[in-house]
């Protein structure tokens, strides 16, 4: 046996035993392209999923607004946003918005997860945290049994400086109109130096970390998520998971009444990217078995306190997600019924996935699974 599998074993069995992985641990994972190596560490993340939440793979029938893509800022990933007047661009109304929730209701959705473009424009009497404020209004006055996930960070900061408010207030605000969760959206990766190159005009890491720790502590969940598949290196991917790790640690050590409920991989679609960052990254669509070993790794490094752990078939295909469910996924994610932020990008996945699809998806591996709901709450029997 090379020195090198003793290594990787040792890390593993460190894992195994419930003790925390350090960076430089981390990054030694993430290095490995031996063959024996990767699947040892494929099966230890398999292993640590099975024991932590069993093997029951859970998914949630959504529907996912975009409510506007016209959008002050320029990301170098995004082929989404739009100027106004712009070809393509859109701003969906508040009618607009009902009837997609109700027929969402209709199919079955228990969640609506909606974000937009930070539109300038986007102000009710002259204020943005109301524009906001509509939308939840929209949706919960009718359907109040609808869990609303919605407004990344980089929304609330664009609320806050808007309206020169605090997080907190904005927070508060949209918790008490019927906000249930805030998607960890909007973090791509949590360094600094690659967020200037990425997303220069977005909030950096400190806002990020800091607006995220606030919604927990004023008692709204998040998820969470890493952009990865681009200029980012194996440490700095490593970093942004010991970031979310302190942050889920923060929650919980102090006692706060909400915490990150789920882990979600996003690798990088180019294909319609702007070019600066299309040609810097050099292909198309992600590469599987990088993003396998990365989700593998997560898992090792997270399993502690953040037990949920999604791929995402939109930027996988379904296939891909499937195969991430034995690489440590204990989740597919849901539905969506329409996505356009990642399909523009390139991505092949498709918009929509029907509940039978999924199920059928999960039952090819011999898992059994369950309907939840956003906060991971079993809404339905298990299914075999």
């Amino acid at each position: 046996m090379s020195s090198q599998i003793e290594a990787v074993e040792a890390i593993l069995q460190q894992a195994k035993q419930g003790i925390d992985l350090s960076l430089a641990e981390g990054v030694i994972l993430l290095h490995q392209n031996e063959p024996e190596a990767i699947a040892l560490i494929r099966d230890t993340a398999d292993h640590l999923r099975f024991k932590r939440v069993g093997d029951t793979v859970t998914y949630v029938i959504n529907r996912n607004i975009n409510f506007t893509n016209i959008c002050e800022q320029h990301c170098n990933f995004c082929a989404f946003r739009r100027d106004e007047g712009q070809e393509g661009a859109f701003w969906l109304n508040t009618e607009q918005i009902f009837a997609k929730t109700a027929e969402a209701v209709q199919r079955g959705a228990t969640e609506i997860c909606m974000q937009g473009g930070l539109n300038p424009k986007a102000k009710l009497k002259g204020s943005s945290l109301a524009y906001y404020l509509n939308l939840v209004k929209t949706i919960k006055d009718q359907f109040p049994q609808v869990h609303l996930h919605a407004f990344s960070p980089q929304e609330v900061q664009f609320i806050a400086r808007e309206d020169q408010r605090s997080y907190t207030d904005v927070i508060i605000a949209l918790r008490d109109a019927g906000l249930g969760s805030m998607p960890g959206t909007a973090a791509e990766v949590l360094d600094d130096q690659v967020r200037r190159v990425i997303c220069p005009e977005k909030i950096n890491t400190e806002t990020w970390l800091d607006i995220v720790s606030t919604a927990h502590r004023l008692g709204v969940p998040t998820t969470s998520t890493l952009l990865c598949g681009h200029i980012e290196t194996p440490i700095q991917q490593i970093r942004h998971l010991e970031q979310l790790r302190s942050l889920q640690k923060t929650a919980i050590e102090k006692g706060y009444p909400a915490k990150i409920t789920e882990f979600i991989l996003l690798p990088f679609v180019g294909q319609q990217a702007p070019p600066s960052l299309r040609k810097r990254v050099g292909r198309d669509q992600p590469v599987l078995e990088d993003t396998l070993l990365l989700t593998a790794v997560a898992r090792i490094y997270l399993d502690q306190w953040i037990a949920n752990h999604q791929p995402s078939w939109v930027k996988l295909g379904l296939k891909g997600a499937t195969v991430a469910l034995t690489w440590g996924c204990n989740d597919i994610g849901g539905t969506l019924m329409e996505e356009h932020i990642t399909t523009m990008a390139g991505a092949q996945g498709g918009t929509c996935m029907e509940v039978e699809t999924l199920q059928e998806a999960i039952l090819s591996l011999g898992r059994s699974y369950q309907e939840r709901g956003t906060l991971y709450s079993s809404l339905s029997s298990s299914k075999n």
